[in-house]
């Protein structure tokens, strides 16, 4: 065994991935104390995502474990879940004049796993409906054929989700083209749009069961105020209740952050930085 101290900056509960950079240092620890630093980065994120799903009970996907294990801007591809692609992107923000500041709405994702759950169960009941274990084996064009179909067997929401599903694969790739080409007001406008899918298709911004408890539209709708057509302003993390994401400009900085702060609070804001390494031993 072992004792560890450990400190960290990461909000939890939030929609920053607290759990994954939790169990991406664990993982870490473990493979430095016993495993000479051997167990890879995808390694542990697998491992860490195999601990929350059967031992914490929340049926999250690879990507914050991913994200954490590995760091810096990264571009992932999911469809080997065992040995999953891995991009690097060499990008940096701070040369874009933009800053990447999350607000913390304050909301609590700690009783939103039913919500989460019915995220996947809907894209697999479609996937299902064409003989399909996950939606990205199926079709598009063969799920719009059958829409009316779907819509019926399944449910209006569940149509919706797939669609969000599709487009979001479309952008993920175009995004990263854009970021690799140094063509940033391209990724802001795929950003935004990803933003709006989610809102309109996805449906994860607030709980269905709390419907009068909205802090991620609300932070969105100031931040477009402020913003006023420039930058992008979207819901993060898996969403329902938590944070939201903004790219503003360096001159807008100083009054988004006081507006948000006027709304959720004092320190509602975090100017962030994209840390360029994942799992490490520091000696």
């Amino acid at each position: 065994g072992f004792k560890a101290y450990i400190t960290s900056d990461v909000l939890v509960g939030a929609g920053l991935s607290s759990s994954a950079a939790f169990e991406a240092v664990i993982g870490t620890i473990l493979s430095g104390l016993y495993n000479d630093m051997k167990i890879s980065s995808v390694e542990i994120a697998i491992i860490s995502q195999y601990a929350e799903n059967v031992y914490f009970g929340k049926p999250c996907g690879l990507m914050a474990q991913m994200a954490c294990s590995v760091g810096g801007f990264v571009f992932l591809d999911f469809q080997n879940i065992q040995n999953p692609s891995i991009q690097k992107i060499d990008f940096d923000l701070s040369k874009t004049g933009y800053a990447l500041i999350i607000t913390d709405t304050k909301g609590d994702h700690s009783d939103l796993t039913d919500d989460y759950v019915a995220v996947r169960t809907e894209m697999d009941e479609v996937a299902e409906y064409f003989g399909k274990k996950v939606l990205r084996e199926v079709d598009e064009n063969q799920f719009w054929d059958n829409l009316p179909d779907i819509k019926r067997k399944i449910s209006d929401r569940a149509v919706l989700r797939a669609i969000h599903f599709f487009g979001d694969n479309y952008r993920a790739k175009a995004e990263t083209e854009a970021l690799k080409n140094n063509r940033f007001e391209d990724f802001l406008t795929l950003v935004n749009e990803s933003g709006d899918s989610s809102m309109n298709y996805l449906q994860n911004l607030y709980s269905c069961r709390k419907p009068t408890e909205q802090g991620i539209p609300l932070a969105i709708m100031a931040g477009k105020r402020i913003l006023k057509g420039n930058g992008a302003v979207r819901v993060h993390g898996g969403g329902f209740a938590g944070t939201v994401q903004a790219f503003v400009p360096n001159d807008l900085v100083n009054a988004y952050r006081s507006e948000m702060d006027r709304i959720f609070g004092q320190n509602s804001c975090y100017i962030m930085t994209i840390r360029p390494f994942g799992g490490i031993e520091i000696k």
